[in-house]
């Protein structure tokens, strides 16, 4: 079975690195860069404004735990997003080369 999970960066070199990071370390088998999301939140009682990068990390969920605590070790944030989600629905051969032959 397949995770999706979603996180926030403050821009593309962070995201990438750290997405290299956990694709070298086979924690997701793909993160997916979005440059150029535009978040509007409210931190420490001030509503703030920012240019971030959107990453999508596919992985298999039984390495969600492990990919959640490297994700949050090497996140610069003090806060991460960190969202996830299993889709209802994955094109077989795609959750085959995710979680490896068998998984669909």
């Amino acid at each position: 079975m397949i995770r999706v999970a979603l996180s926030s960066f403050p821009d593309e070199e962070v995201a990438a690195g750290i997405v290299r990071t956990l694709v070298s370390e086979g924690l997701v088998a793909c993160g997916t860069l979005v440059p150029g999301a535009r978040s509007f939140y409210r931190w420490q009682r001030e509503i703030e404004e920012s240019s971030e990068t959107l990453v999508i990390f596919k992985l298999p969920a039984e390495k969600f735990d492990s990919f959640a605590a490297r994700l949050i070790s090497l996140h610069p944030y003090e806060v991460p997003e960190l969202i996830s989600f299993a889709p209802d629905a994955v094109h077989p051969p795609y959750a085959d080369w995710v979680c490896g032959p068998g998984s669909a």
